[in-house]
């Protein structure tokens, strides 16, 4: 079921199913962890369409497709791989204790996320909270009418949803455009000519992806292209938050440079790179970097033959194209949470799906346009969104949560965990879960804090 679930991922983007293509998803479905939606079944699906397409770019080196393998266990497990990172023996600190969910006047409920501090100081600011303690947030969200509380965060530039019922959302104005959109879509922006792969030994040896994210959708992408051979630059400026943490889950095989777009020669430093890279994935709302001279068309302009690769929240059409999102917060408007919950009582789910699939399926749209290239030219645009997801994995169905489990029992888990040493520590994290029977998956390097490499590619 996982399987030809794949192939329909793969068919939205043109590719068929191959005569020679070895795919085996194994373990048992769903339900794994406690929820109702089939969170192992969507994981390895997407999971399986990535093996297929780092099968593909292989061949094009080669003339040889390879095995592909998914445990949906380890799928499942992937979708929440930040939770098992330790670093030193002790777990990270990743969620900020204001973040979460608060009752309004007329009895819904306000999910708010404040890990980055301005999106604290804004919550608190926006709703007219007293002190800086979630009971005095608490006390002034529940002054507020659900719907007023949601439209004030978001015109003042803060993040935070009102919990829905997915009928709700079904019939909300954003939730109808985002039904006709497909779950991932690639569309050609330029012309350019046919290119091979460079040569190499693993699938995307040589290739160069520019990793312009933050926190788990966009860096898991990069992860993904890094764990089969891609020079993967990680870019961030010292001026913007990031939580740091998740460099722990999403950083291996990559290097972490600072690049301040908001000075010319930070702006000038970028288009250099840009122009020997192969890959440029951003995870910044719609249109967001047009004004820096970074909008897809400008990049291919810069650069003839580049993939970009287009992670938001919301997607590109619809009222809420232009608002801002992170996994919890969708979980809520489109009625995950109400469903893993209820309305009286929402609860978001034992996983960041909608991250984590996101990120696989910029990885896998990354690819894809890659084989393009190759055998048609030209430059591409690949289109994910954390809603998508949402809209994708709500049309799977549900189960019955109570038959999951907590935790993965350790003769599960124990397994897909390995240890790096590096400038971060001693860390436990996930291995990469797609085996690959010729070019086994792995990081070339540990993990490393933000800025600690020099802005230049390394090959």
């Amino acid at each position: 079921m996982s399987a030809d679930l794949a192939y329909s991922i793969l068919r939205q983007l043109g590719r068929e199913k191959r005569s020679d293509d070895r795919l085996s998803i194994t373990g048992s479905g769903d339900p794994i962890f406690v929820t109702p939606w089939r969170i192992g079944q969507a994981g390895s699906a997407a999971l399986g369409a990535v093996g297929l397409a780092i099968s593909d770019l292989w061949r094009l080196k080669t003339g040889m497709p390879q095995s592909v393998s998914v445990d949906t266990h380890a799928a499942a497990a992937s979708l929440r791989s930040n939770t098992y990172v330790l670093r030193n023996g002790e777990k990270p600190v990743s969620w900020d204790p204001l973040t979460g969910h608060y009752p309004t006047r007329d009895g819904r409920h306000m999910f708010i996320h404040t890990n980055h501090p301005h999106h604290r100081a804004g919550a608190l600011r926006i709703a007219g909270a007293k002190d800086d303690t979630r009971e005095a947030l608490a006390e002034a969200v529940a002054q507020w009418e659900g719907l007023a509380i949601e439209e004030a965060i978001a015109e003042g530039g803060c993040v935070g949803g009102l919990t829905r019922s997915r009928e709700e959302w079904n019939a909300h104005p954003h939730g109808i455009a985002i039904s006709k959109l497909p779950l991932i879509d690639i569309v050609k922006i330029g012309e350019a000519p046919a290119r091979p792969l460079p040569q190499g030994d693993r699938p995307l040896s040589g290739v160069r992806a520019f990793d312009l994210t933050r926190v788990l959708a966009g860096p898991t992408s990069g992860r993904v292209l890094a764990e089969n051979g891609a020079d993967v630059l990680h870019v961030a400026a010292p001026h913007l938050p990031y939580q740091s943490e998740l460099l722990m889950d999403t950083g291996h095989g990559k290097r972490c440079a600072w690049i301040d777009l908001l000075t010319p020669a930070g702006v000038e430093t970028m288009k250099v790179l840009l122009r020997e890279a192969d890959i440029f994935t951003q995870g910044y709302r719609p249109g967001t970097l047009a004004g820096r001279g970074f909008s897809p068309e400008q990049v291919a302009a810069l650069k003839p033959g580049i993939v970009c690769v287009s992670l938001c929240a919301y997607g590109h059409e619809g009222p809420w194209a232009s608002r801002r999102g992170f996994d919890s917060i969708v979980q809520n408007v489109t009625g995950l949470a109400a469903t893993q919950g209820s309305l009286d009582k929402p609860r978001n789910m034992p996983v960041q799906a909608l991250d984590y699939i996101a990120g696989y399926l910029g990885a896998l749209g990354a690819m894809v346009a890659l084989a393009r290239r190759v055998e048609q030219g030209g430059s591409w645009l690949v289109r994910v969104s954390l809603v998508q997801v949402a809209h994708w994995l709500a049309n799977l169905g549900t189960v019955d949560a109570t038959k999951g489990v907590a935790e993965l029992p350790d003769g599960d888990l124990l397994p897909l965990l390995t240890e790096s040493v590096g400038p971060l520590g001693r860390l436990r994290h996930l291995k990469p879960v797609v085996q690959l029977g010729t070019t086994p998956a792995y990081f070339a390097r540990p993990a490393e804090p933000l800025g600690s490499s020099s802005a230049q590619w390394s090959s």
